[in-house]
């Protein structure tokens, strides 16, 4: 008898891929199998604390994996978290979280849906809201749900102990988070569920809960926490690459690539992480095979880099902005062009305090172009700074007034600044 489905070893090459942990790997298998005998697709749920508006790679490492669950026959559930929104996840936090407030959920939730379908089939998602059922939940409820985990299990959580360790307080309604998340997944009956590696204990609260209701426990998928564009290589005595590392992908860091983001800005972003941070990315958000992986490996770095860069901007944008990408690219790192400032560079107008002119760290830092004076510094003594077409060496630099100056920082931070 023949079925949509794949077989399931080409199901689990392709939906392991970048999975830190597994729970249970023979469950998961199992559920595969049965999935395909019975022709029916599994529930894959992914919840998301409509905490922000804006959405970078980093937050879209799991909503890639669910799209690969999609292509491949399963039912899909986005879950927005807006009644434990509510509450604030301590996951990761060294102190109670604010709560949101009401009007930040709706509009932050808005700012989701419209976002996830860049990635996501919206004829194969389902939007479900956790308000659904536990605003639904009386007093009484709460009591028999706390009833089914022990508080000794709730503080092993890592961040529990380390705040008790710390002489933290810890609140009565943070411990009740993961009991609401995981009855998130008794609701809806779960089969798998996917989270980030600091999620992993919520999850597995999940697991527990649908045990103690009678119902088949969820598999349990994590995923790493997507390093920024400033990840680095690791490397070993010899040379050898043997990993990544760097802070996490953060707007706050600076180091992001936003969903929403101008092609041009987040083609340029690709191209500049390195070669190591590339193949992680690749793992985690790319939808080509596996073998279609391994023959770019095979070729040129900067090739696979065009190639992930143009699969990421056709993804938000399109395949024209992706090319449109490129050729803005490349006609900013053309060796000819390395000092020059495209004329679609923002226009800065700054004031000097004299009228005498300002000092070009200064300036730097005023368009934003650095975040530091330091930095400023920093850069300049790195060769990575020019005006006017001309690479500055002296930090002590002063931009005239009364003139209009092409300043470049780097490779892709550039602004024509005029000092009044």
């Amino acid at each position: 008898m023949s079925s949509r489905f794949l077989p399931v070893d080409e199901q689990m090459e392709i939906l392991c891929r970048g999975v830190v942990d597994l729970e249970v790997k023979e469950e998961f298998k199992k559920k595969l199998e049965a999935s395909r005998a019975e022709d029916r697709p599994l529930l894959v749920k992914a919840g998301f604390d409509p905490t922000a508006p804006d959405l970078h790679l980093g937050h879209t490492v799991l909503i890639t994996k669910m799209r690969q669950f999609q292509k491949l026959g399963h039912r899909v559930v986005f879950l927005i978290g807006d009644f434990t929104g509510r509450i604030g996840d301590p996951t990761g936090k060294n102190s109670t979280r604010p709560a949101l407030t009401e009007d930040e959920i709706v509009a932050n939730a808005a700012t989701y849906k419209r976002q996830v379908f860049k990635i996501l089939d919206p004829e194969q998602t389902e939007v479900r809201f956790n308000s659904e059922w536990l605003k639904k939940m009386g007093f009484d409820d709460v009591i028999r749900l706390a009833g089914k985990y022990t508080v000794a299990r709730m503080i092993e959580r890592d961040d529990f102990e380390k705040r008790l360790k710390a002489g933290q307080s810890i609140s009565m309604h943070e411990l009740l988070y993961p009991l609401a998340q995981g009855y998130d997944s008794v609701a809806l009956k779960a089969d798998i569920e996917l989270g980030g590696t600091d999620q992993k204990f919520n999850l597995l609260v999940g697991r527990e809960l649908m045990h103690k209701h009678d119902l088949k426990p969820q598999c349990i998928m994590t995923l790493p926490i997507l390093e920024g564009t400033d990840g680095y290589e690791v490397k070993d005595d010899a040379g050898n690459v043997t990993g990544v590392a760097g802070p996490k992908m953060s707007k706050s860091l600076g180091n992001y690539i936003g969903v929403e983001e101008p092609p041009e800005e987040q083609f340029g972003k690709m191209m500049s992480i390195c070669d190591g941070l590339m193949w992680r990315y690749y793992d985690l958000l790319s939808e080509k095979s596996s073998d279609d992986i391994a023959a770019l490996k095979a070729g040129h770095p900067m090739e696979a880099k065009i190639a992930l860069a143009k699969e990421i901007v056709t993804r938000f944008h399109s395949a024209d902005d992706a090319d449109r990408g490129l050729a803005h690219f490349q006609s900013i790192v053309n060796p000819q062009n390395k000092h020059t400032v495209p004329d679609d560079a923002p226009r800065i107008t700054l004031s000097s305090e004299d009228g005498q002119g300002m000092p070009l760290v200064d300036a730097m830092v005023e368009a934003s172009l650095v975040k530091s004076k330091g930095e400023g510094r920093r850069m300049i003594g790195q060769n990575a700074v020019s005006v006017d077409g001309t690479r500055i060496t002296d930090a002590a630099l002063v931009l005239d007034a009364g003139q209009t100056h092409a300043v470049k920082v780097g490779r892709r931070r550039f602004a024509h600044i005029t000092v009044d």
